[in-house]
């Protein structure tokens, strides 16, 4: 700890010509004067001082020199290099404290003459004292970072999605090499893990009967296999055989206890690094956001809009070339609150999600605390607000916003009714002689002016104006040109006499 004393105060009011005072360090003396130094016993009480000064914070040791040395001249002025520190001094300690662009060109000044300043110290030495707190700093540094920290969750959501790929092909692999020689067993044990560990206890087919599988199957499920085995329609393999196949499952229970290992762990890390996050989202789908931005510092940078489509890249660039919907949700579609939204409020629901979820982000990457009560607040303010999206159609249906639907009170009514038969037709019921006499009253209400009939022109004789198909006796067709109504009244009477059939010519 190192405490100067500034002798000509004068000086500090040139802020630009102030580097001059020290060039030299004879100049240099003559600016200030080594007031108290103090060393620390070694480096781990360096690097606690030294970080305690970068969060803002009062060491042990500097609180004991001020208290000491400075409380002794407490009207004088300490000049502090931080503000925030210069704060914290006043707060607790009550000392004036002083910042500004000439303490900052005072202190740069210091430092390059630091080694004339302080007596009975080696060059070397400070050089490699200097050099030992930068390394254990810089360490600390990016032990604690905050970019640095969320490394293990990219990491270990990476590693979790490889391992359930591996652990379906190993399991695949499993049932369908066994079922060569137990097919049926396969269709009776649905759960991977424990047809892999009655698989490993039972081996051979013949030996089911002599197994006991209670320590993983119920008894019903325990008593088909046993039964299946009697009438198994599968063929016989050899040991060595049976051996690697109790190796493939040794395989695929050693992954799957160590995924269920690695998702404790990844739980763990999620609801200390992003709280907020994982309780809005759930803690696979948050990391597999923050591995998706690269850190949890680059995904507080997207905006929601951004959010709410991260892992559909494809799909938007392909909907903006060819001028489509865009998507509506990416990763976030995972998460437990749009799984239990209907299909038309997913969208939605994905999108207030979204907006939520980019507060909840930013409060973990960038906020100093590390609950999760902003997280449960906006997850209950989107739960309400979900439950009104999926009863929104039975609230319309009452007329109103505010209350649900209601029923009519059912009233009993005896009246009898009478069937009106004027319903069966379509015409129209007023008789066509109503129409018409209704019709003549409003032509006589109304003159209308007569207009002249031309008179008709009779019909010329030698002009033929129809023509009969008229049958005769011998069985032919003849077509006679008829003249005139006369002709043909005459041609039909003979016709009929001919016939043997007698009839009046009047008729």
């Amino acid at each position: 700890t190192l405490i100067l004393q500034v002798l000509d105060e004068s000086k500090l009011q040139e802020v630009d010509s102030l580097w001059k005072e020290f060039e030299t360090p004879d100049k240099a003396n003559k600016i200030v004067k080594l007031k108290h130094f103090e060393k620390f016993q070694d480096t781990t009480e360096a690097l606690a001082a030294a970080t305690a000064l970068t969060e803002g914070k009062i060491g042990k040791s500097l609180k004991k020199v001020l208290k000491k040395v400075v409380a002794k001249e407490a009207h004088e002025q300490l000049a502090i290099s931080d503000a925030k520190l210069g704060g914290v001094i006043k707060d607790k300690l009550n000392l004036s404290c002083v910042h500004s662009p000439a303490v900052a060109e005072l202190m740069r000044g210091i430092r390059t003459q630091m080694e004339s300043l302080i007596t009975g110290l080696p060059p070397r030495e400070i050089s490699a004292m200097s050099l030992g707190l930068a390394h254990s700093l810089s360490r600390y540094k990016l032990k604690f970072s905050p970019d640095k920290v969320d490394t293990m969750i990219v990491q270990a959501i990476s590693l979790l999605d490889e391992l359930d790929k591996e652990l379906n092909n190993y399991i695949m692999r499993c049932r369908e090499w066994y079922g060569w020689h137990f097919p049926e067993v396969g269709k009776i044990i649905t759960d991977n893990l424990a047809y892999c560990k009655s698989v490993r206890k039972i081996g051979a087919r013949t030996n089911v009967a002599t197994t006991d599988l209670s320590e993983y199957l119920t008894e019903e499920v325990e008593a088909e296999v046993k039964l299946a085995a009697e009438i198994s329609m599968g063929t016989e393999v050899s040991e060595e055989d049976i051996d690697n196949i109790m190796h493939l499952c040794d395989q695929v229970i050693e992954i799957t206890e160590y995924r269920t290992q690695l998702y404790d762990y990844l739980k763990n890390r999620m609801m200390a690094i992003a709280p907020n996050l994982t309780v809005m989202v759930g803690e696979l789908v948050g990391a597999r956001l923050i591995s998706h931005a690269g850190s949890l510092l680059n995904l507080a940078k997207h905006p929601a809009s951004t959010v709410q489509i991260l892992g559909a890249e494809k799909a938007l660039f392909r909907a903006l070339k060819t001028r489509r919907d865009t998507p509506k949700y990416g990763l976030i579609y995972h998460a437990s609150l749009v799984g239990q939204t209907s299909a038309k409020n997913k969208g939605k629901i994905s999108r207030m999600l979204a907006a939520k979820a980019s507060l909840a982000i930013r409060y973990d990457a960038l906020g100093e605390d590390t609950n999760a009560e902003m997280g449960v607040e906006n997850r209950a303010k989107l739960e309400v607000r979900l439950r009104h999206l999926e009863e929104k159609g039975i609230r319309r249906i009452s007329g109103t916003g505010k209350a649900m639907a209601k029923a009519d009170k059912y009233q009993h009514k005896s009246d009898v009714k009478v069937y009106d038969p004027s319903g069966d037709s379509t015409l129209p019921t007023t008789s066509k002689k109503r129409k018409f006499e209704e019709v003549e009253e409003e032509e006589e209400a109304t003159p209308v002016a007569v207009k002249t009939k031309k008179p008709k022109k009779e019909p010329v004789e030698g002009r033929f104006v129809a023509f009969m198909l008229f049958h005769s006796l011998d069985g032919y067709h003849l077509i006679i040109p008829c003249f005139t109504v006369d002709v043909i009244c005459h041609l039909c009477w003979f016709s009929f006499r001919t016939r043997g059939i007698h009839i009046g010519r009047n008729s």
